[in-house]
């Protein structure tokens, strides 16, 4: 098993390496397993998928509940683990800035932190505060003893304000406050997401559960995306799959869908890696 601070090397050489890479994103040990016997080169946790598995919506776990699936996915594979935190779970930037201890401590190597408040009255942090609350997190990664790669988003396309320049205005001060790589869930066409690549300094993580599905990875490295994951798309496909077999058992009293079911002789290597 690689040492936490391999695992950090190991992330942060993906995103200073030429070309793209995709970041997939399990929900628990299981799911971590079958993405890493798939030949990917590190993972990335999903809030929604973790929360949804648990029968709850997004952003109803706590810190601890986030951190404790973090540290089994972390566990699970050899590979590197960056962690959906989603807002660092305080609006203050010193108790935010806690989290990323805690994910270190975690055995994570990466993590993100997010300028949504949680506050459907105010839901994007003020810039300063947002900026703080980035910096305080980033001096919080700085004073590891491994590298962990800082992942800082700005949330204005999810809660209704499709505002790029001030999208773009919070990402380059992001980026100035320490953040390795930035992100801006929302953005669906190719030419919005080149316009944003080109308008940044650091690496760019595009989420494809939430852009246009029919963009390829090509085209995202053309526009100048660093890394793409894809969020809890993987998770909900797993529930659309389980939906439509028991539809057509209820329905249809057919169970033609076994035919498609993984083997458990591949279960068997993929979880016994």
């Amino acid at each position: 098993m690689p040492t936490q601070a391999e695992k950090g090397r190991a992330l942060r050489a993906l995103h200073e390496r030429p070309g793209i890479f995709v970041i997939p994103n399990p929900w628990d040990a299981g799911s971590a397993k079958l993405l890493a016997s798939l030949g990917f080169e590190a993972l990335a946790t999903t809030s929604l998928g973790h929360a949804n598995s648990l029968g709850r919506r997004d952003g109803t776990l706590s810190r601890e509940q986030i951190l404790a699936n973090a540290r089994e996915i972390a566990e699970a594979t050899d590979l590197p683990v960056s962690a959906d935190l989603e807002n660092c779970y305080a609006d203050d930037p010193g108790e935010a800035s806690e989290t990323i201890r805690l994910a270190a401590a975690a055995g994570l190597v990466g993590g993100s932190i997010e300028d949504a408040s949680g506050d459907a009255a105010r839901p994007i942090y003020d810039f300063d505060l947002a900026v703080a609350r980035v910096a305080a997190a980033a001096r919080v990664a700085r004073s590891l003893e491994f590298p962990f790669t800082l992942v800082a988003r700005a949330e204005n396309y999810l809660h209704g304000r499709p505002d790029f320049d001030d999208t773009v205005r919070r990402l380059r001060a992001f980026a100035d406050a320490g953040a390795d790589v930035l992100y801006a869930p929302g953005l669906r066409d190719l030419e919005t997401i080149r316009r944003l690549a080109a308008a940044v300094p650091k690496p760019v993580n595009v989420v494809m559960g939430l852009a246009d599905p029919d963009l390829t990875l090509r085209q995202l490295e053309e526009a100048g995306v660093k890394r793409v994951s894809v969020g809890g798309a993987l998770a909900r496909l797993a529930w659309a799959a389980v939906r439509d077999a028991a539809v057509a058992m209820r329905d249809g009293g057919s169970f033609q869908w076994v035919r498609g079911i993984v083997s458990r002789k591949e279960l068997t290597d993929i979880l016994g890696r």
